[in-house]
């Protein structure tokens, strides 16, 4: 038994995922695609993006400085292209009804951006971080699902399945609940077609349990009907799906949306750091959870590491000069794949 796991404890755990046809996460991915049009141009923007999508309407506000502009007709452009590489095309489109899905060929783009506020920038130009914050990272010893939580990594397994798989819609949320190391539950929200919806529910029903178990009860649409979809049926915005980005129903949940932001923002940078530290921390330790909590203050390099076990006891607490650059490079932030990030899963791929 790993040091840090109580013996005779029974654990239980639910986590829900959402594929970037859901119109939050469809928001999400937007942002990410316009950050990656920038970092292309200039790994040195600063960039935080707010998008909302209603219907055949999307509003893009925000701050952007850079050493490339992209007009309001050439963002609204690259915000079409994004709702297409989501899957959101005039073939999808037909095959649903205008009534049931958009297209993002004719999304009317509306954009609000400004430049980064030079009371901000005066900090991150010294090194310090952009915002005050609280960000948790966590680590499971499980490699074989991505040292992450096993219900989230078998909800977002599920799900970005699903999307694959031809069945249904792109509109899709998986939840799974585990006990004890099995899935015990799986409930699936997507868009079928009533003319074969029940031969669909099946296939679906039989792969969730060719892939978590048979004893697994499987739930498909409980409402019985699930057509309008994306953001016909719903209103996306960013940043609405902190837990499904991070992990699931099993950690807090620290700073903001990681998505439509430059690296030097502790949102994106600092996640990403607290997930490594603890990841890294699990595997000296030999552990079987680690949680890592970081925290900073707006303007200073300085941040507060602390580590905890999986009952919640402190390992060690310090604080070290950590300057926006150091992890940017440590954890290659200035890439520009933060859409195909957004769209696969923030963490679970290190290893």
């Amino acid at each position: 038994m790993f040091p840090g796991l109580k013996k005779g404890m029974r654990m239980i755990s639910t986590s829900e995922y959402c594929a970037v046809g859901h119109p939050d996460r469809t928001c999400d991915f937007i942002a990410s695609y316009l950050l990656d049009k920038y970092l292309e141009h200039d790994r040195t923007a600063r960039v935080a993006l707010e998008v909302q999508l209603k219907d055949n309407f999307c509003t893009v506000a925000g701050e952007v400085s850079a050493n490339w502009r992209f007009t309001e007709s050439e963002i609204a452009e690259l915000v079409r292209e994004a709702i297409r590489k989501v899957g959101y095309t005039d073939k999808y489109r037909a095959k649903w009804g205008h009534e049931n899905a958009i297209s993002g060929s004719d999304v009317e783009v509306t954009v609000h951006l400004s430049q980064q506020s030079g009371d901000i920038a005066q900090g991150v130009n010294r090194e310090g971080w952009g915002d005050q914050g609280i960000f948790f990272g966590m680590a499971v010893n499980d490699r074989a699902h991505g040292y992450m939580p096993l219900d989230y990594w078998l909800a977002r397994e599920i799900a970005n399945a699903l999307v694959k798989s031809g069945w249904g819609g792109i509109d899709i949320k998986t939840q799974v609940t585990v006990e004890d190391g099995r899935a015990i539950e799986c409930v699936v929200a997507i868009p079928l077609d009533p003319a074969t919806e029940d031969e669909k529910k099946r296939l679906i029903a039989d792969y969730v349990k060719a892939t978590v178990g048979n004893d697994c009860e499987v739930i498909v649409n409980g409402t019985g009907r699930y057509v309008t979809h994306g953001p016909i049926g719903d209103c996306g915005t960013t940043g609405r799906k902190l837990v499904v980005d991070f992990y699931g129903g099993n950690s807090k949940i620290g700073g903001g949306s990681p998505w439509g932001k430059d690296p030097t923002k502790a949102d994106v940078a600092l996640n990403r750091l607290a997930r490594k530290r603890a990841l890294d921390w699990l595997l000296e330790q030999n552990l079987y959870e680690v949680r890592c909590a970081i925290s900073c203050a707006i303007g200073r390099s300085q941040i507060r590491i602390t580590m905890k076990d999986g009952n919640g006891n402190v390992l060690k607490s310090w604080t070290e000069d950590c300057p926006t650059s150091h992890v940017i490079d440590e954890l290659r932030l200035a890439e520009p794949n933060y859409a195909e990030t957004c769209r696969e899963g923030l963490f679970g791929r290190e290893a």
